[in-house]
Parts: C-alpha cells; sequence; structure tokens
C-alpha cells in the first residue's frame, strides 16, 4: 500500500539520491476498454481528477464503453548530416543503400528483438536546408519503450550514413514525437448521460473554442494530461516524454493539415452524431513500455501494472488513451455546464482542511 522506495532502490534510478517523494496514488473506476473492465491507477497530486475520469467513464457505459486503435510499436531515430553539399543525391544515396541499412540495424538491435517481431521498419530521409540531411531510422521496439535501443541503433549507423551523404555526423537521438506511434480511442455518449441535448451541444461548442484558439487548445490538452501522466507515472513510463510527444503532435498535425485557425490543435475532437449524441475520439503518440525502466524497479509501478493486468505495451496504451479522453470529457461538460470550480474546489476544500489542522 505504501510503494515506498528503499534507498538501494533509489540509488540504482538516479545518481546522489537523498530520499524518495511520495505523491498518492488513487483508483478510477468504471472504466470498460475493448470490452474488458479496468481499474486504473492514476498519481497524482490534484484534487477531482481521479473523480472526474470515473465520472465521465461511467457516461460511455451504455454504449459501450471505449474502443481503441494502437498502432505498431516503431519509434523514430534521428541522424543528422551536416555539411551536406548535394542533399538531393546524399537522399538518394541513403534510399539505395536502404538493404545495407537494414541488415546494420538489425545488427545493432539484436537477435532477441528481431526474433519477437521487432527491428528495422524502414527509414525516410529529408532535407532541412542549410547543408543539412535528417534520416529517420524507423524501429519497432515490441513492448518496451525503446529510447536506449533506437539511441543505439542511430550512434551506430551514423557514420555510415555520414559516408553516404558525403557530410559530417550530427546529432543521433531518439525522437520522442512518435509519430509512428499513435494511439486511438473513441467513446459515445448519450444525450440522457450527460444531461440533455444542451449540454451535449454546449460541449461541443466548447471544444470548439480550443479548435479555434492555441490559448485555450494548451488548457483543454492540459486537462487530458491531468490522465494521462498521471497513469505513466503510476506505472513507471518515461511521462516527461509522453507531454512532450503529445504537445509537438497537436503542433506537427496542425502542420499537416495546413489548417488556417492556429498553429496548435486539441488533442480530442468532439462531435454529434447522427442520433444527437456526443462522440469523442483521440489520437496521440504513446511511447510506453513495460520492459526496463522504472517500471521493473519501482514497486508500485510493478503493483499498479498488476493491477492493470496488462501483459503488453498495447494494452497499456490503450488505457493511458482512454483516460486522457475521459478526463477531457469531464472538464469539458464541467466548463460548460456549472463551471469548472464548483467540483474542483468542493473536493480540493479537504486537502485545506487538512492543511489547518
Amino acid at each position: 500500500a505504501e510503494g515506498e522506495l528503499g534507498e538501494a532502490v533509489g540509488d540504482r534510478m538516479i545518481e546522489n539520491a537523498i530520499g524518495s517523494y511520495s505523491l498518492p496514488i488513487g483508483v478510477a473506476t468504471n472504466f470498460v476498454i475493448d470490452g474488458k473492465e479496468y481499474v486504473i491507477p492514476f498519481v497524482v497530486e490534484e484534487a477531482s481528477v481521479v473523480a472526474a475520469a470515473s465520472n465521465a467513464a461511467k457516461r460511455c457505459q451504455a454504449s459501450g464503453g471505449f474502443r481503441c486503435a494502437i498502432d505498431e510499436p516503431v519509434m523514430i531515430g534521428q541522424v543528422e548530416i551536416r555539411d551536406v553539399e548535394a542533399p538531393g543525391e546524399a537522399i538518394a544515396a541513403v534510399e539505395a543503400a536502404s538493404a545495407e541499412l537494414k541488415e546494420r540495424c538489425e545488427a545493432l538491435v539484436g537477435e532477441k528483438m528481431v526474433a519477437r517481431g521487432g527491428g528495422f521498419r524502414g527509414l525516410e530521409a529529408r532535407e532541412l536546408g542549410g547543408g543539412v540531411v535528417c534520416v529517420h531510422l524507423l524501429i519497432d521496439c515490441r513492448d518496451a519503450m525503446g529510447a536506449n535501443l533506437v539511441n543505439t541503433v542511430a550512434e551506430g549507423v551514423a557514420p555510415r550514413l555520414a559516408e553516404l551523404c558525403r557530410g559530417r555526423v550530427g546529432l543521433r537521438i531518439l525522437s520522442n514525437l512518435a509519430a509512428r506511434r499513435l494511439a486511438r480511442c473513441e467513446a459515445v455518449f448519450t444525450r440522457d448521460e450527460l444531461g440533455g441535448p444542451e449540454v451535449v451541444e454546449a460541449i461541443v461548442e466548447a471544444y470548439r473554442f480550443a479548435e479555434l484558439d492555441p490559448f485555450r487548445a494548451c488548457t483543454n490538452n492540459k486537462g487530458v494530461m491531468n490522465a494521462v501522466s498521471a497513469v505513466a507515472l503510476a506505472t513507471g513510463q518515461d511521462w516527461r516524454a509522453v507531454e512532450a510527444g503529445a504537445h509537438a503532435y497537436c503542433a506537427y498535425k496542425r502542420q499537416l493539415s495546413r489548417d488556417p485557425h492556429s498553429y496548435y490543435a486539441p488533442l480530442a475532437t468532439w462531435t454529434l452524431t447522427d442520433e444527437g449524441h456526443l462522440r469523442g475520439a483521440i489520437e496521440m503518440p504513446l511511447a510506453v513500455g513495460l520492459v526496463g525502466g522504472a517500471v521493473k524497479l519501482h514497486p508500485a509501478a510493478r503493483a499498479n501494472v498488476n493491477i492493470l493486468g496488462v501483459t503488453t505495451a498495447a494494452d497499456l496504451a490503450k488505457i493511458l488513451v482512454a483516460a486522457g479522453l475521459a478526463q477531457n470529457l469531464a472538464a469539458l461538460r464541467a466548463l460548460a455546464t456549472d463551471g469548472i470550480q464548483k467540483g474542483h474546489m468542493r473536493l480540493h476544500a479537504r486537502s485545506r482542511d487538512d492543511q489547518r489542522a
């Protein structure tokens, strides 16, 4: 129940460890994801987050809960090649050497990872300007988050890429914008569950504000990440990477769509069904893993993964993205009706009372 770190584990996780820092673990209830019921651990210091997610999850049970789709766990390793005099020729040379580069990458990935279905999935090369060519190495990491694996591959292949491009090696590092490792989730919330057609319309209008304005979209997405980061932290994930990837994707997908309204998009979309119910959908990069890192070292992270009962990174990603969609619905419904402060401050008052005591 305590889940505290011992000194020995803390020393293994970071340098110069002098203690540990505790946050509460709560469980969000009522989640049905792809037909399976879940109790989801959250680690968060903010009042009302767990209650709001649980409340929102209950409101889509009548429609079958959350339905998810998860991409293959492909991460991007970036290799920057500088001082390239003929970028077009360099890109052609890299593409022509794809078979050779695959062999080099898979030798670095290792036989065990390849046997589990991971390994090289392709490459992309593009000119960035100023004599810089960037090569993306696409690596399937299976149930690992993949940072160490991808960095090893990028560093190992970089000298050969520089030869092919007739340039100089620059940076070699994975990208946390995991645009090849997306998680998607959708759910339908009936108008009766939400409080009537007026509430549904108000939620859609509240979403539209985030579509039009990046200042609102940022706060909207913070609400999504209240849940996503809380579950990521509870399960020993690199939640900073998850946060960075989510926000970068909001700018990246708006850039791809060339939408004139804003340069930063909300993570989730909310629309009306033909029957007048509310459909929510979310798409975001989620690089999570169950192999290595804090998920294996931290006793509370191990316990929380056991509570979830997940055995693959894809199943963990489903839970994070569904929790994010539920949290967004809860916030939008509160904003569109009574305002965010009514429920939040009622629960926040408990912590104020404890401080006075």
